[in-house]
């Protein structure tokens, strides 16, 4: 899901300040559901409501992974860990398999980048104010 804050006039989008890319909230009915499918299973048997754990940390994976895109840098947050990088601080973008993306680092640590994919480094482009060069742009 993307959420960007930008005001559009008279159909003119203004500039991008900051871009959050993640999963839509509606991505947490899929464990919800889960989590009313083992009811019935999970007091049959001692220790059995163990199993609510992983709905939960699918849950919990599903709203901490994200970045956050604005003028300053990156932002990567994971389930367990996190990492800011100024636009100072990015050598490249890696494009991986599926079209992940994720970036490279001046320590040369590559950083998955959550929810970002190919099709948004137009997206990218526009909120580093050309920092990240814009590929569809140049294919033109």
């Amino acid at each position: 899901m993307l959420r960007s804050r930008g005001v559009h006039h008279f159909g003119v989008a203004e500039t991008v300040r900051k871009v959050v890319f993640r999963l839509p909230p509606t991505a947490n009915l899929a464990p919800l559901l889960l989590i009313v499918a083992a009811t019935p299973f999970a007091f049959a048997a001692p220790y059995l409501w163990l199993i609510y754990i992983v709905p939960l940390a699918v849950i919990v994976w599903i709203v901490r992974n994200r970045t956050t895109v604005d003028v300053e840098g990156l932002y990567a947050r994971s389930t367990f860990s996190h990492r800011a990088l100024t636009w100072d601080q990015l050598v490249s973008l890696k494009v991986e398999k599926r079209g992940k993306v994720s970036a490279v680092g001046t320590d040369s640590v590559v950083t998955p980048l959550p929810g970002v994919r190919l099709r948004h480094l137009s997206l990218l482009s526009r909120v580093s104010d050309g920092r990240v060069p814009d590929l569809s742009r140049s294919a033109e």
